[in-house]
């Protein structure tokens, strides 16, 4: 038999798998148990009702959280020209056209967000092997194919946070840490699930969002209301 750590003892003792927690509960018991050797993220997993097989069923889109996500971002930008400095004076950490094409391909690139002018599309169009399996690919239903460089970038560093249905019919994001207020990751929260129940699929019938989790980097997740 697997021995339980001790704090996997400590949530079995204070978990009750078949109460559904207020935020303000789940987060007093995600913070008991929190690690003392770095500041975890607050995941959120939000089960859809929809059928991930129908194309006009996949969800996705973005929402900028109201107290930001607790870390350093890296960005890529797809531009030239006028538009490449001004991702450059914006923070970008890496802009370029053919030359970042290539360093994604060889050097295994690591970044949280790629961003793409219109006009840079037809480079980053290749990348779809190399961009597409990490969740990079920019998309213009989540914002991050743009001429507006600056503004993006902005929301970025603010908390803008892309998302999409997987094939489960699930959307996985991370929004805030767990060294946050009590008030700023319900805050999060409540924004993100507000934003989902927006784009609604029109050919849905029945409950768009079934059940939400949130959980900490090392802690088990926990049925929320919503």
């Amino acid at each position: 038999m697997t021995k339980l750590t001790k704090k996997q003892k400590t949530l079995q003792e204070k978990i009750d798998s078949n109460k559904v927690y207020s935020i303000e509960e789940a987060m007093e018991i995600i913070q008991s148990v929190k690690s003392n050797k770095f500041d975890e993220s607050i995941d959120i997993s939000v089960k859809l009702g929809v059928d991930p097989n129908k194309s006009d069923q996949n969800v996705r889109g973005a929402v900028t959280l109201p107290n930001s996500l607790g870390k350093e971002v890296i960005v890529a930008v797809f531009a030239d020209g006028d538009k490449a400095s001004e991702a450059e004076a914006a923070g970008a950490d890496f802009v370029g056209m053919e030359d970042l094409a290539e360093k994604f391909q060889k050097e295994n690139l690591v970044v949280d967000v790629v961003i793409s002018t219109n006009a840079a599309m037809k480079v980053v169009g290749k990348l779809g092997q190399v961009l597409g399996p990490k969740g990079l690919m920019p998309n213009p239903k989540t914002g991050t194919v743009t001429n507006d460089i600056k503004s993006t970038i902005d929301n970025i560093n603010k908390g803008l946070v892309a998302y999409k249905s997987d094939k489960a019919g699930t959307i996985h994001a991370a929004l805030g840490k767990i060294s946050f207020e009590e008030n700023q990751i319900s805050e999060n929260i409540n924004s993100f699930i507000e934003e989902i129940k927006k784009i609604k699929p029109s050919g849905l019938k029945g409950n768009f969002i079934n059940s939400v989790f949130i959980s900490s980097t090392m802690g088990v997740g926990l049925k929320v209301e919503i």
